[in-house]
């Protein structure tokens, strides 16, 4: 608050000052004691005031239409118009949640119709009317999003979302929005209470038909899978994961990672032979249809395909290993695999001397030692051969398992030379 009343009235004239007010998540952050990443404001001002002060018009394709500006400090800077002050509360009643239909003034004055402040205070999310939710039935998945932030609804909210059937509504919503609303659950302290209350709920099919499939599919034979169902099992692995990484798309792909068993013939179960590769064949098309960004479907099928595998990294083979961290090196999974691995079962071990294995994927040929002019002179067909036992030759050696050699490099007697090949 010490930076951003200053900032505004040093960006508004004074005679706009009382035509201007904080709102929504922005006062909602202040009095939390956070900082926002964008402020937000109504104003009272023409469109050749707000055009006189660098503000452009973005218009809406749901919503109100807001005024934008960008501060290299303050970032986003979006106003919404109202034909003046006296319109301020009915403005905030419009909003979704008492918490966000708060104002301040630029003295510090706050306007609270609903009593927001207080329901921060108890981390109640209180719907601002009953017509909330139909109003904007996004507003049901930003619900569901705040409690994987740790706020609990209140039970009248809660009604409003129960009592009225949502598919038609959702019909002619954009996924981006439903997907905007997940990725931002995912970046929170409780990321599995979004997918939770999509089932409580049953709110969501039409975006997530994957995620209702769940809970009557067994996540594998009991002895190795206690937990029973899939849905169980990749909250289980989602809450593991939250507890080592907060990037989203970790997260993201912990939850899905067992994309694949959803392909599995029921006649099958509890086993899912074959569900990492039809996880890796399946997961484009799912990201796709959630429009999620090319990282998204890349390292989703990866991961997909390579979990099983790295859950099995000590009993690998060292070429295994350099060939799994050379596919993790290109998918964009070297931090995500060994996380999602080692929480995919309770107590999971990390791969050990994945660092290393990681090193030597990447090295180029003379890193490794290879005469580049010898190489080329060798027979096509058996440069990988030599190239992968190299990275192994350097795998031991940086493990310090390279039998009695000291520091050498890799032309050893274990080692064949290029004229060997």
């Amino acid at each position: 608050m010490t930076e951003i009343i200053p900032f505004l009235k040093s960006l508004f004239p004074p005679s706009h000052h009382d035509r201007v007010v904080l709102v929504g998540g922005t006062v909602r952050d202040l009095l939390l004691g956070r900082k926002s990443q964008d402020t937000d404001l109504v104003a009272a001002f023409s469109p050749e005031e707000f055009s006189a002060l660098g503000f452009r018009l973005v218009e809406a394709t749901s919503g109100a239409h807001v005024y934008f500006r960008h501060h290299p400090q303050f970032g986003s800077i979006e106003a919404t118009c109202i034909t003046s002050m006296m319109d301020l509360e009915a403005d905030l009643l419009r909003r979704d949640f008492a918490i966000n239909a708060m104002a301040m003034s630029l003295t510090g004055v706050r306007v609270d119709p609903l009593g927001g402040e207080a329901d921060l205070q108890s981390k109640v999310l209180r719907a601002c009317s009953a017509e909330t939710f139909s109003g904007d039935p996004l507003r049901i998945f930003r619900a569901f999003r705040f409690e994987a932030d740790g706020w609990c609804m209140a039970p009248e909210t809660a009604t409003l979302i129960r009592k009225q059937q949502w598919t038609d509504a959702f019909s002619t919503m954009p996924v981006e929005r439903f997907t905007n609303e997940m990725r931002k659950a995912l970046s929170r302290d409780n990321p599995e209470r979004f997918f939770e209350r999509m089932i409580e709920f049953n709110v969501g099919t039409a975006f997530l038909p994957e995620l209702f499939r769940m809970p009557s599919i067994p996540a594998g034979p009991l002895q190795h899978h206690p937990e029973g169902d899939l849905f169980s099992h990749s909250i289980q692995v989602l809450q593991r994961v939250t507890a080592a990484s907060h990037d989203p798309l970790t997260r993201f792909c912990a939850f899905f990672h067992d994309l694949g068993k959803l392909s599995t013939d029921p006649a099958l179960y509890p086993k899912h032979h074959g569900h990492d590769h039809a996880g890796f064949e399946t997961a484009p098309e799912f990201c796709n249809r959630l429009a999620l960004p090319a990282t998204y479907r890349k390292a989703l099928a990866w991961v997909s395909r390579l979990h099983g595998t790295a859950n099995l990294w000590e009993t690998l083979r060292d070429s295994t290993k350099i060939r799994m961290a050379e596919q993790a090196i290109k998918s964009g999974i070297v931090e995500i695999l060994p996380v999602v691995s080692a929480a995919d079962t309770a107590g999971g071990m990390t791969m050990a001397g994945w660092d290393h294995t990681i090193q030597v994927a990447g090295m180029n040929m003379q890193e490794l030692g290879i005469d580049q002019e010898k190489l080329d002179v060798m027979p096509i067909k058996k440069r990988s051969t030599f190239i992968q036992h190299a990275r192994v030759e350097k795998l031991r050696e940086l493990r310090g398992e390279a039998d009695g050699r000291s520091g050498a490099g890799l032309r050893t007697s274990s080692q064949p030379d290029i004229e060997s090949y």
